[in-house]
Parts: structure tokens; sequence; C-alpha cells
């Protein structure tokens, strides 16, 4: 059966490369944050051999590409996003051969790889800023990072009130009395990309990833990099609150775009990666780009920019059918005004799984089931977050003392919860560590997750798991789904509390009413989140469900 699925994947592969123009337009991309997915030592953190190993469940579950967050040499004092050595695999994770091994791995089942990289700022243990602390002020070997001068009668104020996305000011002082930028966390300088030497810098690790055969990056705060000349002050405080709602003089600054114009010519260079069956395809890179609106977002995927940015607006969409169609219509007509596809995307390592989200509990999760087959439905490409095919709630309860987020020591930043959401997944077994690895697991897992479990689920027709597995399968199978070039999409009239939309041979139905509803039937139902009563004409939508139709 794997062997079979494998074969049938690889030909689609082939052949969706040759359809669209480019993999990526319609790619399902499965985010791994790889310390909790899975442990091959016994360490209880997950590693690249744990990722490798597990390669075969996400080749049945039918996605396109893996993306790979941080694994280079780091303190980990921000789950690897401060990066102290972007050429070489931390011990934590393995080595650099592990590295190619998962890759070329992937590659044979039919997966391409994304990997991170973190280009806005390093760790406080990199070389260059080890180098800018030891030199006294004015030094050169400071000016590739943002040093300045405090205010106040002794400087012993910050130059400017710009805070911390983690909480607290965004500036801490060094023993000589300088200050230094930190946007994130005080262990993460920010690096000053009006220096020549970073770009170098920045272009030779992607030149070096690449030829390692990976198939495309996604880009860390890839609105950051750049600041406001004079970097003046805001104003106001809860600046955290304000990304991707406001203008910041710290985000989506005018100057990244010749940056990813570079990186752009960069990728272009390169000839196309031999992926999934030595199918060819562009190596591509994704933005992580928080902008104020859907037009300023579409400024990072123009024709010589990135191939996608995330699309963080649907992801923070409330369980409401006129807000999700607003985001949907405003990212479509953004997106299709610089010729580039949307990205939808549900959850990632850094908020709220949506089961939880949405409700928690029953009612959470029929939701959230809904909302992915909405997800997958539309046109452009889709990432999935590891265990979001499993339903998997939030952890909320969490001792203080097992807490790793280094915003949860900092105050008025994000919500420093963001643990609960990278608990290690659950694979076999009765009881924790649940098939993770050997023994232990980083993050303490639920004793109730048992039947969340991949074993469990498999073969069950009514599982999360298995709802997952369909709609990827469907969505490979029907033109209509998912594709970009295979016809616009068509909203139809619908009761309050219902969308309802088609494209070239399907439809899709989703009902957010707390109570059933009788509709006309729009076809023949494929696949749904809950179980469909229809006779044919008439069809009865069950609560909070959504399901997909053959025209």
């Amino acid at each position: 059966m794997t062997h079979e699925l494998t074969a049938s994947r690889l030909a689609s592969a082939s052949s969706k490369v040759t359809a669209s123009g480019g993999w990526w337009r319609d790619a399902v991309i499965y985010q791994v944050y790889v310390r909790s997915f899975a442990d091959s030592d016994g360490d209880g953190v997950g590693d690249l051999r744990g990722v490798r190993a597990r390669l075969p469940h996400l080749a049945r579950l039918g996605v396109d590409a893996v993306w790979l967050t941080p694994f280079y040499v780091s303190p980990q004092a921000d789950g690897g996003y401060d990066v102290a050595d972007y050429r070489a695999v931390d011990p934590l994770f393995g080595d650099l051969a592990d590295a190619d091994d998962l890759v070329r791995a992937a590659h044979a089942l039919g997966l391409r790889v994304i990997v991170d990289v973190v280009p806005n700022h390093t760790s406080e243990r990199h070389p260059w800023f080890q180098e800018a602390l030891a030199a006294r002020a004015g030094h050169a070997a400071r000016d590739r990072y943002h040093f300045r001068p405090g205010r106040g009668a002794a400087g012993e104020l910050p130059p400017n009130d710009w805070e911390s996305v983690f909480g607290g000011p965004a500036w801490t002082r060094t023993p000589d009395g300088a200050w230094y930028l930190h946007l994130f966390a005080p262990e993460q300088p920010d690096l000053n990309w009006e220096h020549p030497e970073v770009a170098e810098e920045f272009a030779s690790v992607l030149r070096f990833w690449l030829d390692l055969g990976v198939d495309g990056f996604r880009i860390d705060v890839a609105h950051g990099m750049v600041k406001a000349p004079g970097m003046p002050d805001i104003g106001r405080g809860a600046q955290a609150t304000l990304i991707g709602t406001e203008p910041l003089p710290f985000f989506d600054q005018d100057g990244v775009h010749e940056i990813h114009r570079a990186w752009r010519r960069l990728l272009d260079s390169y000839p196309p990666g031999l992926g999934p069956g030595g199918a060819p395809g562009p190596r591509i890179g994704v933005a992580e780009a928080w902008a104020p609106t859907s037009e300023r977002l579409a400024l990072y995927v123009r024709p010589d920019e990135m191939h996608q940015a995330f699309n963080f607006r649907f992801l923070n969409c409330p369980w409401d059918t006129r807000t999700m169609r607003t985001v949907i219509d405003e990212s479509l007509a953004a997106t299709a005004s610089v010729g580039a596809t949307t990205t939808w995307v549900l959850s990632n390592h850094d908020v709220v799984r949506h089961v939880t989200r949405y409700g928690g509990g029953a009612q959470g999760l029929a939701r959230a089931r809904a909302a992915a087959l909405l997800m997958l439905a539309l046109p452009g490409s889709a990432y999935l977050y590891q265990g979001e095919e499993l339903g998997l709630p939030e952890v909320v309860d969490l001792p203080d003392e097992v807490r790793q987020d280094p915003a949860f020591v900092r105050s008025a930043g994000q919500d420093g919860l963001r643990d609960g959401c990278r608990i290690p997944l659950p694979w076999s077994g009765e009881e924790p560590p649940y098939g993770f690895g050997p023994a232990g697991t980083w993050l303490p897992q639920p004793r109730d997750w048992a039947p969340l479990s991949v074993a469990a689920q498999t073969g069950d027709p009514h599982s999360t798991l298995e709802l997952y597995r369909a709609a990827l399968e469907l969505r490979r199978a029907l033109p209509g789904l998912g594709s970009p070039d295979a016809g616009p999409l068509t909203w139809l009239s619908a009761p309050d509390g219902v969308l309802l939309f088609t494209r070239p041979g399907f439809a899709c139905t989703l009902n957010s009413r707390s109570e059933p509803l009788e509709l006309p039937s729009p076809g023949r139902p494929v696949l749904s989140s809950a179980p469909v009563e229809t006779d044919g004409r008439t069809v009865l939508l069950p609560s909070d469900s959504c399901t997909w139709w053959a025209l």
C-alpha cells in the first residue's frame, strides 16, 4: 500500500508542475516544529533523524512539502530562532549529515523541503555579536548591529520608546553604556541591513543550503530587517498588539523589498530543484510577513520578490462567515493584483491551536475540522501545522516551571504561552511519551492524548486524521480544488451563517450556525467534516460543518 501511494504521489507531483507552472502555487506544506515532532535518541527533544523516520506519515497524509523550523547551532533562547551558526546543525538536532539524509529521504518520498532562515537578528552568541561586545564604542565591529547612545543626562534611558515583541524595552544596555536593539529577546540582537557584510553573509548562507538540495526558505520576520530612518519614537505602548494592524517604524518598511528582490534573483539563478521523484521545480521563498493591509502584504509576492507570504488575516478570522468571506475576497484580490497566489493557514508554532481558538472541546474540534475543509478548498497553497491533522487542542494548563517561551517571563508583549501549541506529538501507545521517542518529552504531554495519536486514529473513518487524508487525496483528484489555475471562485447566495461557493466541477458549503440547516442540494457530496443527510434534492447541513460537492 505504501509503495502504491508513493508511486501515485510522484506521478501527480510531476504533472502538477507541468500543469501549474510552479509547484508552490497550490502546494500543501506541512510545518514540522523539529523539537516536538519525533525524538530518535531519547533526550526528549525531537531531532532530524526523528523527522526522517516519520516522513512516511507525511507522505501518506498527502502533503507536497515539509517546512522545518530552525535546527542550526543555537543557545535555544527562543527555540532556535536565535542562531549562532547558520551553516551548522545544533548537536541537539543531529549533524549536517543528518540534514543531508533528511532532504534526500524526503525527495525520495515525493516531498520537497523548505528550511527556516532568520535574517532579522542573530543570537547574542554569534561571533559577530561577541566581537561587537568586546569592541569599544564606535568600533566598526558594532556597525553590523544597531548600537546607539542612550537618552537622558547620563545616557541611562533607551534611545527610543520601541518595545520588544516579547514585552519590555527593545533595547539592552551594555557594560560600557551603549544600547543595542533587539525587537525580540535580549539574546536576539537585530542586524543592521545597511551594512554590506550582512547582505553578503546571508546570500552565502542561502547558497550553502541550496547547494545541499533544499527546495526553498521560509523567511522569518520577512517584514523586519529595515528600520525607519532616525528610528523615531512611536508614542504609545502595547506595540506588539499593533503588528500587522498599523504602520510601525521597525516593521514593513519599504526597504525590505530590495532585500527580497536580491534573494529572488539568487533563487532564480539556481537550477530547478530535483524534488519529488526528480520532478523539476523552482526554489522558492516564503515570507513570514505582517503588514497592515492585504495590499501591503501583496507587495512581498510581486513577480520579482517572494513566491509566497503567509496570510495571517485568514488565521486570525473569528468563526464568522461574513468576516471569512471578506478576508477571502480581499486576500484573493490583493495577490491577483500582483500575479501571485494566496496562501491559507490556520495554526503555527506561535499561536493558540485553532481547535481551542474556535471554542475547544467538541465544538472547537467540529469547527476546526470544518475550517480545514474550507481552507483546503480555496485556490492557492495551504499550510498545515503539525498535529492539526490529529485535531490536537492547545495545552493550556502547563505548570509555570516547565514553560520555555521567552515571552513568558516578560510583560506587555506576546502572551508568553506559546508552549501550549508546541507539545510533542503523540504517535502511538496509551501513555506519554506516546511513541515520540525512547523516553520523556521536553514539554509534558497530557495524559488523555492516547485517543489522539496517529496509531489510534489510523483506519477510523470518523477520525480527524482520516478526514485530512481523504481531503488531501481529493484535492489532488478534483481540478477545482486548490489549484488557482482551474478557474474562478464564485460565491452563491446563502442564508446568514453559511458560505457557498463553486469552482469548476466543485462546490463547497460551510455552515457556521449552531444548528443544522436545510438547503437545496448543490450536487453530490464527496466529503464532509460531519455526517450529511441528503435525498438528492435537499441537504441537511450539520452545525459547524463543511461539505465538498461534486457538480
